[in-house]
């Protein structure tokens, strides 16, 4: 008789593309978000917590692959209805103010923070699940609301750690490229779905501007490309002149934001909705510069075209100007941490009605990874004070001494393992990066005092000192069991 197979044991791993967030850098994007969001609040916007799972037919299909519109969202059907986990905050905002539109201000301002799902191929730092930082206006159609996103998210840059110089705030209105493409012909205001593929492949070469290049946009607005692996992108398959128009627009960008405005205004010269869209960008341009913010934080930069399909009007993206090097050591530019725009369509889906919108999304993970190439976070995250036990009868007058540590602010623990050998709660200590570790024994009990071992200090000596100068125990010393919260914050505030 054949002997049952055994049930294998699951792989300790997680899903492919998915990852674990330990320590440091829960603490480091916790306390991120906090900044950010004290930045909103100051704005008035007020916190939203969207459900995580949405229907699929609330979703939409928004996402960024749009080669694959049934695609990206990790998806399941229960009674007869498709659920899906939100693949953004954007989508579950616009289906938030249509049920609730009766009982919100309007405007409505809200940020919202937490994870989103998408279910599309990972690679090299992009995964399947990834945190997200929204803020957006809802109901208002006023150039003054744009103003303030751009405004805002200038102001949460810099309040997380990047200066004045390491970052812009790009602007540009896809109703000027509309303006543009109806100058090329490629868009008829009296059939919208008329030319709606070329379009499409237009507004992905513009938005690949920074990677492809010039000549790679060029290329997908004619023919097509092959890339360097040898896959072939099908182009617009625009004449010379079409192109021409294109790439002038991409280009129009020019020392002052004045200057591109009035390049702009010549290129859409023709279309009526082209120079109103070149109206409101003025318009977002004066208002920035009422609050004193000046080209050397937020510029008008035709190039900003954003890949989502519900863009309406003004497009946002904030570039990291920073060099790191990349996986080779060679020299590059960080890139973008935060993109947005207008989006006057969505909530129209639930309402028959448009509701005029507007917000930004900053990529959390991007953003902390910035700032660790910026040596802003990232350091080594300081553990608890470590209450060592002497003994295992006395268990709990260590527990209320890490108490009276805890109400005092510190962050404190007992030491929870088999007591019998210290040097392993020493070694337990140095692998917690406690800064202090409290040594009561019998001796120090009857006396009423107790030893206090400053790790810190003790490391460093370990580094360098002689053996002699290590064995006179520098960074251990004997207080009043009184004093012990007195000495403790004396130590953990040495700046060390």
């Amino acid at each position: 008789m054949a002997k049952p197979k055994k049930t294998p044991r699951p792989k300790a791993e997680p899903p492919k593309g998915f990852r674990d967030y330990f320590g440091a850098e829960v603490t480091e994007r916790q306390a991120m978000l906090e900044t950010i969001a004290e930045v909103y609040r100051r704005y008035g916007f007020d916190p939203l917590e969207s459900s995580g799972v949405e229907t699929v037919e609330a979703l939409g299909k928004f996402l960024p692959d749009v080669d694959r519109p049934n695609e990206g969202v990790f998806a399941w059907e229960e009674d007869e209805t498709w659920l899906a986990l939100r693949y953004d905050l954007t989508a579950p905002l616009a289906r938030v103010y249509a049920q609730f539109r009766n009982d919100l201000p309007t405007p409505y301002r809200r940020y919202a923070m937490g994870p989103v799902w998408r279910n599309e191929k990972p690679g090299p730092g992009r995964f399947r699940q990834f945190y997200q930082c929204d803020a957006d206006t809802v109901g208002s159609a006023s150039m003054a609301a744009d103003a303030e996103i751009c405004a805002m998210l200038a102001e949460a840059l810099e309040a997380v750690g990047i200066p004045r110089g390491d970052y812009v705030v790009r602007v540009n209105n896809r109703k000027v490229l509309n303006g543009v493409m109806e100058v090329a012909g490629i868009l008829d205001p009296t059939d919208p779905d008329r030319f709606a593929t070329e379009r499409g492949i237009v507004l992905r070469a513009i938005d690949k501007l920074d990677r492809l290049g010039p000549e790679g946009v060029r290329a997908l607005l004619g023919p097509g490309r092959k890339d360097e692996s040898g896959d072939y992108t099908e182009g617009a398959k625009l004449g010379d002149e079409q192109a021409g128009i294109i790439m002038a627009f991409t280009e129009a960008k020019r020392t002052d934001g004045a200057a591109t405005l009035k390049a702009l205004e010549t290129l859409v010269s023709g279309s009526e909705n082209g120079q109103n869209s070149v109206s409101e960008l003025s318009a977002i341009a004066e208002l920035l510069g009422a609050q004193g913010l000046g080209e050397d934080r937020i510029v008008i930069d035709p190039s900003v075209v954003r890949g989502l399909g519900y863009y309406t009007g003004p497009v946002y993206e904030a570039e990291l100007t920073f060099e790191i090097s990349d996986e080779k050591g060679r020299p590059r530019q960080f890139g973008s941490v935060a993109g947005g725009g207008r989006y006057d369509d969505l909530v129209k889906r639930f309402t028959g009605q448009e509701v005029p919108a507007t917000g930004i999304s900053i990529g959390v993970d991007r953003l902390l990874a910035a700032l660790r190439a910026k040596g802003r976070i990232g350091g080594a995250a300081e553990g608890p004070v470590v209450v060592t036990v002497m003994d295992r009868d006395r268990m709990a007058e260590y527990q209320a001494l890490a108490a009276e540590l805890r109400g005092a602010g510190i962050r404190a623990e007992v030491y929870l393992g088999n007591p019998k050998n210290f040097g392993n709660q020493l070694k337990y200590a140095d692998k917690r990066q406690s800064p202090v570790a409290i040594i009561e024994g019998e001796d120090e009990k009857a006396r009423g005092v107790v030893q206090i071992k400053d790790l810190v200090l003790g490391a460093k000596i370990a580094e360098s000192a002689s053996h002699e100068e290590w064995k006179a125990q520098p960074a251990q010393f004997e207080a009043p069991r009184a004093d012990v919260v007195a000495e403790v914050k004396r130590l953990l505030g040495q700046g060390r």
